[in-house]
């Protein structure tokens, strides 16, 4: 019976995530990113929000390539889970994200880990939100590589339309 019940589930999984792929880049680019995150306070230099912007969008295409991220977010979970891909988690691409971003010591930028917590058939959720030094991730931009596996998603927290965020948890 429990051999059904995950089949079953699988199954599931695999038709839901079948429906779903990556939309095209309708949030402008890295240009868009980059003016974005230049707005996020007076102080903010141009130049490592560009830089940002760039990191922030091809880094989880190198991502997504060596950790072989062929399908939909959930049906590459269930491959981490099961043991075929070793990374892909939501927890995986916000560390990356966070460790890459981080190497480039912005003096202007600060980096944040945020988690949206479970709601409805929602699981947890974790993101890295890029902010203006000084500031929170409240007030700063979700960097979500996860949810189009490997497509940068972005925006502000209290904008996106699918997660609640807030501190890690």
């Amino acid at each position: 019976m429990r051999h059904l019940a995950r089949s079953l589930l699988t199954v599931l999984v695999l038709a839901l995530a079948a429906c779903s792929a990556p939309p095209p880049d309708r949030q402008g680019g890295p240009e868009a990113l980059a003016q974005a995150i230049a707005a996020l306070g007076p102080d903010v230099d141009p130049t490592e929000a560009q830089r940002a912007a760039e990191i922030a969008y091809a880094y989880p295409l190198q991502l997504a390539e060596d950790w072989q991220v062929e399908d939909p977010p959930l049906v590459h979970n269930f491959k981490v889970l099961e043991g075929l891909r070793e990374k892909g988690l939501c927890n995986d691409w916000a560390r990356a994200m966070l460790e890459r971003l981080g190497q480039e010591r912005f003096e202007t930028l600060a980096l944040h880990w945020s988690t949206s917590p479970p709601r409805g058939f929602r699981v947890i959720h974790h993101s890295a939100v890029i902010s203006a030094r000084g500031e929170t991730r409240d007030e700063g931009i979700v960097l979500d590589p996860w949810r189009w596996g490997g497509v940068l998603y972005w925006s502000a927290p209290e904008d996106d339309p699918t997660y609640r965020w807030g501190p890690p948890i």
